[in-house]
């Protein structure tokens, strides 16, 4: 089930959040996602915040966080990876807005596969200045993948 987050959900999120980060971006030292930590708790709650829930549990398995059209991140656990959850998440995004933006890092090559699965194109490369990797900006404009 997919439902907006609750304030208690926090400390579930944050795990989730720090722990695929560290996964999935091991080309990032890992002390870059420790020290954003508290920042980035401090920011979820002016996010719109989306989990999906495991329905027997109510463990979160995944979330996605929207700031208007720009997508802030999306995590699923580590167990729960490619069983579509995360493609679950993008589509409720999708129902909610017309159009999706996100940036993420071309070394990323997993997550980059994943959205150009689900429409999203490539609109422009930049230098991520915190971390001194490459990124794509990728869009989604209303269109279905094909």
């Amino acid at each position: 089930m997919i439902r907006e987050a609750r304030s208690s959900d926090i400390p579930e999120i944050m795990e989730l959040w720090l722990n695929a980060n560290l996964q999935a971006h091991s080309f990032v030292p890992g002390h870059y996602w420790t020290d954003h930590y508290d920042l980035v708790k401090k920011m979820l709650p002016q996010a719109e915040l989306y989990v999906r829930e495991d329905e027997d549990s109510g463990k979160i398995l995944g979330f996605i966080g929207l700031d208007g059209t720009y997508i802030a991140g999306i995590f699923v656990l580590d167990h729960a990876r490619s069983q579509g959850i995360g493609s679950g998440l993008i589509r409720h995004a999708k129902s909610l807005k017309n159009r999706l933006i996100l940036k993420v890092y071309e070394k990323n090559q997993r997550a980059v596969a994943f959205y150009k699965r689900e429409g999203f194109q490539i609109q422009s490369e930049s230098l991520d200045s915190d971390t001194g990797e490459r990124e794509y900006c990728m869009v989604w404009d209303g269109q279905p993948p094909a």
